[in-house]
């Protein structure tokens, strides 16, 4: 058995967190600080995965060590648009509108880069999401809990909107923020094996 290696999150997404630790990691959070109103991509999917490079080459390049950083981020497609965290209850309130009773797919890109390397590895893991039919008061009394507003699609599967979400097609670790089937197959990438990053 090698020595265990430092895995570093460039996010300061708790569910992110909460996911690795559940799966037996136990990595150090750095927040990027990356602008993410300031990057664009051509669709939803390339978005996600273009501000989780961001994030983690940003941690990466502070680092001086033989860290494993992992970065992160979620968007919603809908109707071919990228929906991020909303920016007020109003919006937040006009998404749960256009949500209810209808599809859309939950777009994760991940980022594994080996500092000591230099190695990178990302894709963008996707998962449909199928939404159930709250009514004005639920949507009302889910917007005045202020949870959507810090979510990536105003919604998340492990709070409390999680009754209003019939069912997912695909990896539901996914939805939360993290899919840890393709971190595993990231890190292969760069010859690291996640069993060797457990504690």
């Amino acid at each position: 058995m090698t020595d265990r290696r430092t895995l570093v999150l460039a996010s300061a997404s708790p569910a992110r967190l909460g996911l690795l630790r559940q799966a037996g990691l136990d990595p150090v959070v750095r927040v990027s600080g990356v602008d993410e109103d300031a990057l664009t991509a051509p669709t939803p999917a390339e978005l996600a995965l273009v501000l989780a490079e961001a994030k983690a080459k940003a941690v990466a390049a502070e680092l001086t060590a033989s860290e494993l950083v992992v970065g992160c981020d979620s968007v919603l497609e809908l109707d071919g648009r990228a929906l991020g965290k909303p920016a007020d209850a109003a919006e937040a309130l006009a998404r749960w509108q256009d949500m209810r009773g209808r599809s859309g797919v939950l777009r994760t890109g991940h980022c594994v880069i080996d500092t000591a390397t230099g190695r990178q590895s990302s894709a963008t893991a996707s998962t449909t999401v199928r939404f159930g039919t709250p009514d004005d008061e639920e949507v009302a009394a889910y917007i005045a809990s202020g949870e959507p507003l810090h979510v990536a699609g105003a919604f998340t599967l492990d709070g409390r909107s999680a009754p209003f979400v019939e069912g997912v097609d695909g990896d539901p670790g996914n939805v939360i923020g993290l899919s840890l089937p393709l971190l595993r197959r990231l890190l292969a990438e760069v010859d690291v094996r996640i069993v060797d990053l457990w504690t």
